[in-house]
């Protein structure tokens, strides 16, 4: 009986997602996960990107936001049955919309905490915006 609940315990676990907050660096890069930049274009020409990651934008250069849009465009460049990452300039953008994906949608998020500029600070590859 304990084996079957601690089995059930372990597999109800499974369906919940989780956030996981890390710090940008050359492992996670390396990990090959789906780094997705949430920043603005202007943001991205100002500082880079993260080598490999993803420019989706979310909140514009007004502070507002199409959240349909962010995540029809999300659900197009990444697999959200994996987890992927988030980044913003300092984290604070990501942290509140990785809690959204993981309650809402139910997404296992790796909010990148402190965002690019201390990923330019520990001078991980940043890679110039090009824009499509």
């Amino acid at each position: 009986m304990k084996k079957i609940l601690l089995s059930f315990l372990f597999l109800s676990s499974l369906l919940f997602a989780t956030v996981q907050d890390e710090e940008a660096s050359q492992a996670l890069i390396d990990s090959k996960i789906p780094i997705i930049d949430i920043r603005t274009p202007a943001e991205w020409k100002e500082s880079g990107l993260l080598q490999g990651s993803i420019p989706i934008m979310l909140f514009d250069e007004k502070g507002k936001y199409d959240l349909n849009d962010f995540l029809q465009k999300l659900n197009g460049a990444v697999d959200t049955k994996k987890p992927f990452a988030i980044i913003c300039r300092t984290g604070s953008r990501t942290k509140i919309l990785a809690s959204f994906l993981s309650q809402k949608m139910n997404y296992n998020v790796v909010n990148i905490k402190s965002g690019i500029l201390y990923a330019k600070h520990l001078k991980l590859p940043i890679l110039p915006y090009q824009p499509k």
